[in-house]
């Protein structure tokens, strides 16, 4: 009925308008002698009418002049004198229409203004950004206006304060606030927890919120996104849950911030069931809630589900194609993303400079130098290419396209200087192995700029491939210095880079330093743990990581199951490979070969066949394992056979899977089979390597085939390295060549002097024919070299603690006990008959 009313007031306004021609010029003069004999009722009758004109869709001529044509009436009829509801609408449209120039002009010219007037300016000027004006007009009110503020001139106010970001002043609204008692009106309260938790304060907000008896939908997302921003997501779905529960109803503001908390927690489930609610409420026709949806499933890893939602979305805009392209890029699927720009172009959306950031990424993770460029040249035609993040983008592109010198032209070209700049060019000549490049523009960037963590991590990454531990010491000195705390990436590469210096003990320090370590962290220790063979410690840092809140991943258990298989440890295997079970990880490629070689080392090749077969997604390294395995155990039949295998599952063979190969037919003295599968590398697009070659060498010497083994090595296209001397040596020795034997340990000590292998296997030779002479000659030569043997360390395991110990070891407590048990059971074996061989014994003096 309502509606029906004011159809009907609209078509005897228009009638109005009619009669003085006002859709054609708008010649108010002919009501001028009307208006000016009229009584005043029927003036103010004229004033009501025109103020519903004001109300109403404007007829079809421009907006803006038909409204300056009603003030202009107003005007010269005198209503701006007397009329202040009149004025206070026309303000109120010129607001809406942003001419603020009129509105102004009009407040200006107002003799009387009340709460309304005062309200509406304030309104405009913090919805249109002139914040400071806001708070001038809102002091001059409560200067000049008897009338008391109401929420919404305070409401406005305190949204001025927001953009402003001024607390000092915000804090005194909230006290005047308080003070006047609006404090739990839902307008103003909306607003300062608006206010709060844009700057940091979520939880005063609460308590702000929780202060309101009357909450509405705009009120629920203020808090809710607050809590997102701020990481903290699981409040913000608890406040999803209640506000469902108090039937307010979500709109998308809502449902986006709910989906960015999931997205943050990787909180898949709750996530499907926001996707499921948007499609019962039929939000799913708003494109910027399905951005949201895509989003988050992108975020949880799961492209192929956000892939499927984009495609069904009709009705796609810049950021659908945006977010999807990004999220490709994000989850490593570069070929997609790079297919999505194609088609994202070729439909006529033009991409934005946030797209152009993203595909470059993916260009220069695919090494795609070209197509890198036809970006490049986009971003200079649409006249992005100013952009700092596009140039970022194009820096880094061609520093991983090992394009440096249009890296740098274009590093050159940016005008603002700025670190995300220089950390993208010191990224790039690391990798390049470029250290004086490197240092020289990390001097500049001193200069300029205080680095960051990333320019440290950079230069960490290159000592480290280039093995300058000094470099690396003062990269941690300056890092100290420039007070930079240690965050999770930078402290991982420090325990990295001390780690392959076999400064573990350095490394184990920087774990201690970090705070709040993620598993990044922890799997960083675990790996230079393993790097020195420090495998008892790794066993003990696990324990430490069951205590903190921190779940293993499956890089962890691939680390921990390597120290277990490094030591043999079959139990301790066992228990990771059933916490693999129970946390899913056992179709992980990389825990599956930890766990294949753990039970290869073991002996139980059972149970490594098992393991294999278990998983479906394996890779080229999960194949060599296997392959190895078989080798090292004797089991040649069953290596090559799973090598043909492998060929027909469509897996493609690489250098390590010939070294398992050739191996296998070593041990079981194929010749010829070797020989077949040693030629057909080629086939593959394999060069033979050192590590094939000597492969060789020991089949032809387990074959007796000494003479050619040498004939073989001095054939080679490439020089012997001392694994191929040594494995014709360990041939000699086998066969008791003496002579042949002396010639491959001079080539094999004259490629490592400081090798002990070919010193013990050319003593073990004269050994083996009692030429003692010669034997003390080897061993006089080697402290003269000062080549020390290093000792070999067995291991064993008694109630659940782990014992190492070498030959002569006296530093067990019981060792007295463990020696008399020794020569009394050796005692027994002699009375059985038993004599040892001492042929291979390095004789001590």
């Amino acid at each position: 009925m309502r509606s029906q009313h004011r159809l009907l007031l609209g078509i005897s306004h228009l009638k109005l308008l009619n009669t003085v021609n006002v859709r054609e010029t708008l010649h108010f003069s002919t009501l001028l002698p009307h208006f000016l004999h009229s009584p005043i009722l029927k003036q103010r009758k004229f004033g009501r009418e025109l103020a519903n004109l004001l109300q109403l869709p404007c007829p079809n001529i421009p907006t803006s002049h038909y409204y300056k044509k009603i003030h202009a009436l107003i005007v010269v009829l005198g209503f701006h004198q007397h009329d202040v509801f009149l004025v206070n609408t026309l303000l109120h449209a010129y607001s809406k229409l942003n001419l603020l120039r009129d509105a102004q002009k009009l407040f200006d010219a107002m003799p009387y203004r009340n709460l309304v007037t005062w309200s509406s300016m304030v309104s405009m000027c913090t919805r249109h950004g002139y914040n400071v004006e806001a708070l001038v007009l809102f002091c001059q009110f409560m200067r000049s206006c008897s009338e008391e503020p109401n929420e919404y001139i305070l409401a406005s106010v305190i949204r001025a304060c927001t953009q402003l970001g001024n607390l000092s002043i915000a804090l005194q609204v909230y006290g005047f606030v308080v003070k006047r008692g609006f404090v739990q009106d839902v307008y103003v309260g909306t607003s300062l927890i608006d206010f709060y938790t844009k700057h940091g304060y979520v939880d005063e907000a609460r308590l702000i919120f929780d202060g309101l008896e009357v909450k509405t939908t705009v009120t629920w997302t203020a808090i809710i996104a607050g809590y997102s921003k701020q990481g903290r997501s699981e409040v913000s779905l608890k406040l999803f849950n209640q506000m469902r529960d108090g039937n307010v109803y979500p709109d998308r503001y809502v449902i986006s911030s709910v989906l960015s908390a999931c997205s943050m927690l990787e909180f898949l489930e709750g996530g499907r069931q926001i996707h499921g609610y948007v499609l019962r409420r039929s939000f799913d026709t708003d494109v910027s809630v399905v951005n949201g949806i895509i989003d988050f499933y992108l975020k949880c890893h799961k492209v192929n589900i956000g892939r499927k939602v984009f495609n069904q979305l009709l009705d796609k805009d810049v950021v659908s194609w945006t977010t999807m392209i990004a999220g490709c890029m994000q989850n490593s699927f570069h070929g997609d993303a790079m297919d999505l720009f194609v088609e994202m172009v070729r439909k006529g959306w033009k991409p934005d400079a946030f797209g152009c950031t993203s595909i470059l990424n993916s260009c220069g993770s695919l090494n795609a130098l070209e197509k890198g460029r036809q970006v490049h040249a986009y971003a200079i035609r649409v006249n992005i290419d100013n952009d700092d993040f596009v140039k970022n983008g194009l820096i880094d592109m061609y520093a991983k396209c090992d394009s440096l010198t249009n890296a740098r032209k274009v590093f050159d070209l940016v005008a603002s200087i700025n670190v995300v700049s220089y950390n993208a060019m010191i990224e790039g000549y690391s990798r390049q192995n470029k250290l004086v490049e490197a240092l020289d523009l990390f001097r500049e960037m001193r200069l300029l700029l205080p680095p960051t963590l990333l320019t440290f991590v950079s230069l960490l990454g290159l000592s480290a491939s280039l093995f300058i531990l000094e470099l690396s010491s003062q990269i941690h000195g300056l890092i100290i210095k420039y007070g930079v705390s240690l965050d999770n990436f930078a402290g991982s590469a420090l325990i990295d880079v001390y780690s392959k210096f076999s400064c573990v003990g350095n490394a184990r320090l920087v774990f201690e330093e970090i705070y709040d370590k993620d598993i990044v962290v922890w799997n960083a220790m675990f790996s230079g743990y393993n790097h020195q063979l420090e495998n008892e410690e790794s066993l003990k840092l696990y324990k430490d990581l069951q205590m903190s809140r921190l779940k293993p991943n499956e890089f962890t258990f691939a680390a921990v199951i390597a120290a277990a298989s490094n030591m043999a440890s079959l139990r301790q295997g066992q228990q990771f490979h059933n916490q693999v079970i129970k946390m899913c990880l056992d179709e992980d490629p990389f825990v599956t070969n930890s766990l294949v070689d753990m039970y290869a080392k073991c002996g139980s090749i059972g149970e490594a066949h098992k393991a294999f077969s278990s998983t479906n997604q394996r890779d080229i390294a999960c194949w060599n394992s296997m392959i190895s395995t078989y080798a090292q155990h004797g089991e040649a039949e069953r290596a090559l056979d799973l090598f043909e295998h492998m060929i027909v599952e469509g897996a493609k063979p690489n250098y390590v899977t010939f070294v398992g190969v050739l191996s296998a037919c070593s041990h079981a003295g194929l010749l010829d089979v070797g020989f077949r599968y040693f030629e057909s590398m080629s086939q593959f697009g394999i060069e033979p390597g050192i590590d094939h070659y000597a492969c060789m060498v020991s089949l032809l010497g387990r074959a007796g085939k000494i003479y050619e083994a040498k004939e073989f090595i001095e054939k080679m296209p490439i020089k012997p390295a001392e694994v191929v001397w040594r494995s014709l040596l360990s041939a000699c020795r086998v066969s008791g060549h003496v002579e042949l034997g002396i010639y491959a340990a001079e080539m094999a000590i004259s490629c490592d002097p400081a090798d002990s292998g070919s010193y013990i296997l050319l003593s073990n030779i004269f050994a083996s024919k009692s030429m003692w002479a010669n034997v003390r000659r080897v061993r006089e030569k080697m402290e003269m070299n000062r080549v020390v043997k290093e000792p070999g360390w067995s291991w064993i395991e008694v109630n659940n603690e782990l014992r190492r110990f070498i030959a002569r070891d006296t530093s067990h407590h019981d060792s007295t006990l463990i020696y008399l048990v020794l020569d009394n059971l050796i005692l027994q074996f002699k009375g059985l008959g038993y004599v040892p061989n001492t042929v291979s014994v390095l004789l001590d003096d």
